[in-house]
């Protein structure tokens, strides 16, 4: 294995604790024999690309989780390798040192060149930091493409989770019109929705799907004039820009939908609000018929790997 050419940066870090910093990032260069002039020089070139050149003499324990990840990431540039893989480096950092990181990863990217295979669970990581996303369900891939259209176009219903499309509900096949497809909720309710499947070929009118939106596109303020809709409110939350609401569809069952208001509504109000067609996507989803529940928002946890190039 270690003569692949490959850099590993662990999730955990996998420093050495008894080594200074300049140790454990020439240790690598001292295995292989590097002559000590150009193993400092690289040491050093590596500690500056990762800020960390006035912490050479300090230990690992003596640092904070967001200079122990760009420790282990100097660790791994120093030797130069072909292929950089990434194994979820920032699970361990609270949000800010997250992004600060997530901006430091692309630097480095961007100054090394290296092609790099990152993993994470996170969907702002991988929309932010690839050229490429492989979204993976147990070691199989669901869909390959750049990041705008893994998130504009999922293909399957784990991407379209993955991609935060939370609100999910029921809905019976009319017919196909125009560029859309028209279908029908619980409580009678007409709707104009897409399809970026390509199993959508084959839908017959009366075949029940899934219905989809992510939460943040949900408007209570920019209803279109097509696929309006209400539900009664049952909580809110201010989440920065807007307020998220919780809303009970109207004559839908236990159907609970995320729906963004640049206004707090009351508790217990009715909310009306619009799903514009080509944002809400339609799935065929076997848990309609059997297995787990569909009528509330949830989400299912994907694993995603990242290529850079």
């Amino acid at each position: 294995a270690e003569k692949r050419g490959f850099g590993m940066v662990f999730q955990n870090y996998a420093l050495f604790p008894h080594l200074t910093v300049q140790r454990n990032v020439s240790y690598g260069l001292e295995v292989r024999g590097v002559a000590k002039a150009e193993r400092e020089r690289r040491v050093r070139k590596a500690l500056q690309m990762v800020h960390l050149e006035e912490f050479g003499k300090r230990y690992p324990a003596q640092m904070s989780g967001g200079q122990q990840q760009r420790l282990a990431i100097a660790r791994t540039i120093v030797l130069g390798p072909a292929l950089l893989l990434l194994d979820e480096p920032l699970s361990n950092l609270d949000t800010n040192l997250r992004n600060e990181m997530r901006v430091e990863i692309k630097r480095l990217h961007n100054e090394l060149g290296l092609t790099t295979v990152y993993v994470t669970h996170d969907q702002s990581e991988a929309m932010s930091l690839s050229d490429k996303v492989i979204v993976m369900r147990q070691g199989n891939i669901e869909q390959v493409g750049v990041p705008q259209d893994i998130y504009k176009f999922p293909r399957s219903l784990f991407v379209a989770s993955f991609m935060g499309y939370l609100n999910r509900f029921p809905v019976t096949l009319l017919e196909h019109v125009g560029e859309y497809w028209l279908v029908q909720t619980a409580a009678g309710v007409k709707l104009l929705a897409s399809a970026t499947t390509e199993e959508s070929a084959g839908w017959q009118a009366g075949q029940t799907l899934l219905a989809c939106i992510r939460p943040d596109e949900t408007l209570a303020d920019t209803s279109p004039s097509t696929n309006h809709m209400q539900g009664r409110v049952q909580l809110v939350e201010y989440v920065g820009r807007a307020y998220e609401v919780l809303v009970q569809l109207e004559g839908e069952g236990n159907t609970q939908l995320l729906v963004h208001s640049a206004d707090a509504p009351e508790s217990g109000s009715v909310l009306e609000f619009g799903l514009h067609p080509d944002r809400l996507l339609l799935f065929a989803d076997d848990a309609i018929n059997g297995g787990s529940s569909s009528e509330n928002y949830a989400s299912i946890e994907p694993s995603a790997m990242k290529v850079e190039r």
